[in-house]
C-alpha cells in the first residue's frame, strides 16, 4: 500500500465553462461548488479572478468558505503566468487563497502562439516571474500549469519544471491540452517528471481521442509510483472544450474499482462520498442543459439495466454477475415521484401565495411576511438571472444566504 495520496481537483467552473456555446449563471455556479464540496471534492478550480463580471461571484463564494459553508474544499483560481494578471488577480480576489498560472510549454504553441517572438528562455523567465509575484502576493498554493505538456519535449518540460519548483511552485498541472497522450506515455512521462523533481503531479486531460479518464489515472499512477501525491483535474459528466475533459465519476470508479487499483491502490484516493454522485450529475446536466448520456458511467439511464437473457438471469441471481458496483453506492435506487397533476411553481412572475406554498414544501419557514416577500423578490431575480425553473438546491440556498445571493447575482459592467 503506498503512503501517497490521488486529491481530486474539480475545474468544471472554470474548464467546463469554456466549453463552445454553453455555460452557468453564477447563481449555479455557486451550487455546484456546494454539491462538490458535500461529495467531498479536495479543491475546485472556481473560475478567473481577472474576469470582471466572475468577481462578485468570486468573493462571494469566498465568503461562504470563510462562513464553513464551501468548506474543507478548497477555492481557486486561474490566470495567466504574468506579473500583471497575477497582481490584479490578488487585487481583485483579495481572499482567494489558492491559484494556478499558466503558460504554454510546446514548440508548437510557443511557434503557434507568440508567432516567434518568445523562445523556451523567455518562458521560463515569464514563470519564474509570475510565481514569484504570486508568492509575494500571499498566495497559499500556487500550481504552475504547463500547457499543451503533452506536446513538449521531456528535457524542456523537465527544466521548466525544476525551474518552478526552485521558485516554490506547490506542483505542476501537466496539461494534455489536446488529448494527445495515451495512458502509457502520460504515465512514463508522470513518473518521470514526479520522480526527478519530486514534486507533486497534477493531471489536466481532455477527451479529443476518448482517453481523457484512463489518462488521468494513469498518470496518477505515475506520480505515485514515483513517491509523489496526485491531482486529478476533473469536470462532473465530463463537460469541457470540444469532446471534453476527464469525468469525475469515471476517475472516482476508476480508482475505486478497476483491477488495477482496488487491491494496491484504492486507499490512495481521498475520501469521496459517492453517495452524492447521482445528484451532482443531474445538477450538471440540468444546468448546462445537457442530458445525461443514457450510457453515461455511474449515471446514465442504462448504468445498471439489463435486458439480455443472460444477463437479467445473471443479474437476478446475484448482481456481482454484471455488476461491478451497486447503484446505491452513487446515491440511485431511490423512488423518484414525478408530479402529473397540479403543480404550483415560483420564478419572476410567480406571487406571494405561490411562493410561499412552494417553500413550505422544502420546509423552509418564515418569521414574517415582510421577509417571505424580500426572499421572493430574491427568487424572481434568480430566476431571471438562470433563465430556467429554479431547482430546490437553488431556492433553499436563496432562501438560507439572501445577502450572499444577492451578491453572486449582481454584474457591474
Amino acid at each position: 500500500m503506498s503512503t501517497h495520496k490521488i486529491y481530486i481537483f474539480d475545474v468544471t467552473n472554470r474548464d467546463g465553462v469554456q466549453t463552445s456555446r454553453l455555460g452557468l449563471a453564477k447563481l449555479e455556479k455557486t451550487v455546484l461548488n456546494i454539491l462538490l464540496n458535500e461529495m467531498g471534492v479536495f479543491q475546485a478550480e472556481v473560475g478567473f479572478p481577472n474576469t470582471r463580471h466572475e468577481l462578485n461571484y468570486l468573493n462571494a463564494n469566498v465568503e461562504l468558505a470563510e462562513m464553513d459553508v464551501l468548506a474543507p474544499m478548497k477555492l481557486s483560481g486561474w490566470t495567466r503566468a504574468t506579473v500583471s494578471d497575477v497582481k490584479e488577480a490578488r487585487q481583485r480576489a483579495p481572499g482567494l487563497k489558492h491559484i494556478n498560472i499558466s503558460l504554454s510549454t510546446s514548440d508548437q504553441m510557443i511557434r503557434g502562439k507568440f508567432g516567434g517572438k518568445k523562445d523556451r528562455a523567455d518562458i521560463i523567465h515569464m514563470m519564474i516571474e509570475a510565481l514569484k509575484c504570486a508568492k509575494d502576493s500571499g498566495f497559499d498554493t500556487i500550481g504552475v500549469n504547463a500547457e499543451d505538456a503533452s506536446r513538449t519535449d521531456l528535457s524542456f518540460l523537465l527544466e521548466f519544471c525544476q525551474r518552478a519548483k526552485e521558485n516554490g511552485a506547490d506542483r505542476i498541472r501537466y496539461c494534455d491540452t489536446l488529448g494527445y497522450d495515451d495512458p502509457f506515455t502520460i504515465y512514463n512521462r508522470m513518473k518521470t517528471l514526479a520522480g526527478q523533481t519530486q514534486l507533486p503531479g497534477e493531471l489536466h486531460c481532455h477527451n479529443d481521442l476518448g482517453m481523457a479518464v484512463a489518462c488521468s489515472v494513469a498518470g496518477a499512477k505515475g506520480c505515485i509510483d514515483s513517491g509523489q501525491d496526485a491531482y486529478i483535474n476533473t469536470t462532473v459528466n465530463g463537460v469541457g472544450e470540444r469532446a471534453g475533459n476527464a469525468d469525475m465519476l469515471s476517475v472516482i470508479l476508476a480508482l475505486l474499482k478497476s483491477s488495477g487499483f482496488d487491491k494496491q491502490y484504492s486507499d490512495c484516493l481521498q475520501s469521496i462520498d459517492l453517495t452524492k454522485a447521482y445528484k451532482l450529475a443531474k445538477y450538471a446536466a440540468y444546468s448546462f442543459g445537457i442530458p445525461i448520456p443514457v450510457l453515461q458511467v455511474g449515471v446514465g439511464d442504462n448504468a445498471f439495466a439489463h435486458e439480455s437473457g443472460i444477463h437479467a438471469d445473471g443479474a437476478l441471481k446475484d448482481r456481482r454477475n454484471y455488476e461491478l458496483y451497486d447503484c446505491e453506492e452513487l446515491g440511485r435506487g431511490q423512488l423518484e415521484f414525478l408530479e402529473t397533476g397540479r403543480k404550483i411553481t415560483t420564478g419572476e412572475y410567480g406571487g406571494i401565495k405561490g411562493f410561499q406554498h412552494v417553500f413550505g414544501r422544502l420546509d423552509i419557514e418564515f418569521k414574517d411576511e415582510k421577509e417571505a416577500r424580500e426572499i421572493l423578490d430574491l427568487v424572481r431575480f434568480a430566476n431571471v438571472h438562470t433563465q430556467k425553473p429554479l431547482t430546490e438546491e437553488e431556492l433553499i440556498f436563496v432562501a438560507k444566504y439572501p445577502s450572499i445571493a444577492k451578491k453572486i447575482m449582481t454584474v457591474n459592467p
